[in-house]
């Protein structure tokens, strides 16, 4: 195991994953959170269908991967604990299945995480282990964890188990679609991404739909690897940008194989983008959105990908310290 590849080949988790998987996941999911809101947002004359998982119990739909993960590891995997790497939402998704499941889990955040998502998943009975961002790889503190306690490694993005539970999302959403009317579900998915977990699992879950995505600037990673044509890491780590939720700084072999032949189009979008998007959920959704969370209708609202048919965007969190969001949505762009 290294810090490239975050997957031992040996073991069951090499698995590749799958759309039989991500119905799996959702049935495990439905047994015990209701669907997140489904809301219509106009924009330009175009109806946008909002996934709202900021209203899941840890504030993103990084609690859908997490269940799926850790409701299927074996009594001696659950004795051995998790480790997982994240600068919060996942922290908490992880956290939260632990502790629901009585598993030990063990958290490695940069240090410089919001300081809400840090305090939220110590509350939610995880160890915190914080490291220095950028300068330490988070990988290769968790792969040291992992080999000196024998926990199984829930990496936010490069797991097949967790590709599959955030595809979740567009299962319930094309449902929920269905009910309100529009009977070829979403054409168009409009998706946030980081390592690319939730767009690997929702091109598993929709694979009919086009699949867009947006990155902030500067850490357009996946982007750029989908261009390139191999994966590509993030330039410049200490490159500033309010969306900590997507600052990883590669995508892995698990999330390329997939979108490499999915993306129908994508976008940098700026921290002006974001605040703008921010501030229109406020406005016409009454809700709040973090940074990342709001990076996919940040690039439809920006213009900067165009809606071709029915179309579902990705509203993906809402952990965000009260008084940057105070800042933010009183028209002052934030880095």
């Amino acid at each position: 195991m290294t810090a490239q590849d975050p997957l031992s080949p040996n073991s069951k988790a090499a698995r590749t994953p799958d759309r039989e998987g991500v119905l799996r996941a959702a049935a495990k999911i439905a047994e015990i959170l209701p669907p997140t809101p489904l809301l219509p947002l106009e924009v330009d004359g175009v109806t946008l269908w909002c996934k709202a998982e900021m209203l899941q119990p840890v504030g993103a739909f990084k609690i859908r991967g997490a269940w799926h993960r850790l409701t299927d590891m074996t009594p001696l995997e659950r004795k051995q604990g998790v480790v997982a790497v994240s600068s919060g939402n996942h922290a908490q998704g992880v956290a939260w299945a632990a502790r629901r499941l009585a598993i030990g889990a063990t958290i490695v955040m940069p240090e410089n995480a919001p300081a809400a998502k840090i305090a939220a998943t110590r509350a939610l009975g995880a160890e915190v282990v914080l490291y220095q961002r950028p300068g330490q790889d988070r990988d290769a503190i968790a792969a040291e964890i992992t080999a000196r306690t024998g926990a199984i490694l829930v990496h936010p993005f490069a797991d097949p188990w967790v590709i599959e539970g955030q595809g979740t999302l567009g299962i319930e959403a094309a449902a929920q679609m269905k009910a309100a009317g529009i009977d070829d579900g979403p054409q168009h998915i409009v998706a946030c991404c980081g390592g690319g977990g939730l767009a690997a699992g929702l091109a598993l879950a929709c694979p009919d739909a086009k699949l867009s995505i947006a990155e902030p600037e500067g850490w357009d990673d996946v982007i750029r690897s989908i261009e390139a044509g191999l994966i590509v890491p993030v330039a410049d780590q200490s490159y500033q940008t309010p969306c900590d939720a997507l600052q990883t700084p590669r995508t892995f072999p698990i999330n390329f194989t997939i979108l490499k032949s999915r993306i129908y189009s994508s976008a940098a979008v700026t921290p002006a983008d974001i605040s703008a998007a921010m501030r229109l959920v406020f406005e016409k959704l009454r809700l709040v959105v973090e940074p990342g969370g709001a990076a996919a209708l940040a690039a439809v609202v920006s213009g900067k990908i165009a809606i071709e048919g029915s179309a579902l965007v990705t509203l993906s969190g809402g952990n965000i310290d009260p008084n940057l969001f105070a800042k933010i949505i009183s028209n002052n762009t934030v880095r």
